[in-house]
């Protein structure tokens, strides 16, 4: 195991002991966050039969704050050759096909007059010219800013620094003029200004952490998250996580993950009943969250992974089987690191009630992004856990297995393989 000293005393709650690391920080990864965010779009939504999404989202925003959300993840707002926004063309441009940049601002400051902050969905990996490969306009950009290599055969920079990506001109990120200080002019005087206070970072593995870390810290979000999507082993879980740890630290800790470690074994578990990969040979979850659960964002599933409007549709490229999204979200909102909650989930699955039950369990027990986990059960069929919140505690089992936490315990939330208690 490679796990470095250092993460391992974040994991066990001590980064007040490291204030070099603190002062670069998002507060929602700093340990203790109470977060929990809402993906608030779809694969589909640029498309949705009501074109105008940032609109469908302001008419949502009074039911999200009473959610309990405290952050939504907006898709990516520049100007896109493609509809969903992951090939940006004009990155000063926020009239995308979601919506005009007055849409977007109208909607942004409607969520945070009720208090709940927004999240840019940052794609700076790549980028796509006006009318050619390469011919990039607000900002211009020269081909210096493409990567030497790149599949149109006209990039001037230096070689790449991670992945390529075939759709997009990779970006040269050690060229310190335009790309650079390019991207954090952007950030801090189109994406700022427009009301996003975090970020989550697109196709993290195509460019050094490095960037994404110096990125983050021009912009100093107070929640900042990065896509590190990798190839699973389930015979190696711990190199799977090794890596999401590589890249918090390649950061410079100014920006946590998405916990694709969580992600993977939840799909294995709920779908062939393996819920004993849940538990690590320490006895802590075996996910990112078992490591460092302050800089962990865990989810059931996103645009890209799962189904959009219902089962089947959408990009379903790595989904949880449909039939069992509500025990991951047990798992995921009575556990340590900052829950994520998928709009179709809410929207279209008419799976508010449920997951609001989950919400209030985990808010009235004060579950936080660090709070302490014990694992009561991890074997085929059943996992059951008891959690440590600031004010409570929860119990909580999944799997067709039962599993009872005992006497002086109040159920909060049950369905179809899943309940949780508390007291």
């Amino acid at each position: 195991m490679k796990k470095r000293i250092v993460t391992a005393a974040l994991a066990a709650g001590m980064f007040a002991a490291l204030p070099h690391a603190q002062a670069a920080t998002p507060a929602q990864q700093a340990g203790g966050s109470k977060a929990i965010m809402l993906q608030g779009f779809h694969w589909n939504s640029s498309g949705h039969t009501r074109p105008d999404w940032y609109n469908t989202l302001f008419d949502r925003v009074d039911d999200v704050a009473a959610l309990g959300i405290t952050h939504v993840w907006f898709p990516p707002s520049s100007d896109s050759a493609a509809r969903e926004g992951y090939l940006p063309r004009q990155l000063n441009s926020l009239t995308s096909a979601y919506g005009s940049q007055a849409e977007l601002t109208n909607v942004v400051a409607a969520f945070k007059a009720r208090g709940v902050q927004s999240i840019a969905d940052i794609v700076v990996n790549h980028r796509v010219g006006t009318t050619s490969w390469a011919d990039f306009t607000n900002p211009t950009w020269s081909k210096a800013a493409v990567v030497n290599g790149d599949e149109c055969n006209c990039g001037q920079g230096s070689g790449d620094t991670g992945d390529g990506f075939s759709a997009g001109r990779d970006l040269d990120h050690t060229n310190t003029g335009e790309v650079q200080n390019g991207i954090v002019t952007w950030l801090n005087g189109t994406i700022k200004p427009a009301g996003f206070t975090g970020l989550r970072f697109d196709y993290v593995k195509g460019f050094s952490a490095a960037y994404a870390g110096k990125y983050s810290n021009a912009f100093a979000p107070d929640f900042c998250v990065g896509e590190l999507w990798g190839d699973f082993n389930p015979n190696d879980m711990n190199a799977h996580r090794q890596a999401i740890m590589n890249w918090i630290d390649g950061t410079g800790q100014s920006c946590g993950a998405f916990d694709f470690t969580t992600k993977a074994i939840l799909n294995d578990a709920l779908a062939n009943g393996n819920y004993w990969r849940l538990k690590d040979s320490s006895g802590k979850p075996q996910g990112a969250l078992g490591w460092w659960p302050a800089m962990s964002v865990t989810f059931v599933d996103n645009h890209d992974t799962g189904p959009s409007e219902s089962c089947g549709t959408g990009q379903n490229h790595w989904p949880v089987p449909c039939g069992s999204v509500m025990e991951g979200y047990a798992y995921i909102l009575s556990h340590p690191g900052i829950p994520t909650v998928y709009y179709p989930h809410v929207y279209d699955w008419n799976l508010r009630t449920p997951i609001a039950a989950l919400i209030n369990a985990r808010k009235a027990a004060g579950v936080h992004s660090t709070s302490a986990v014990a694992i009561q059960q991890a074997t085929q069929g059943l996992y059951a856990a008891i959690v440590t919140g600031s004010s409570r505690q929860l119990a909580m089992k999944i799997g067709p297995n039962s599993w009872s936490p005992g006497s002086g315990w109040t159920l909060q939330a049950s369905g179809n393989n899943y309940a949780v208690w508390m007291k």
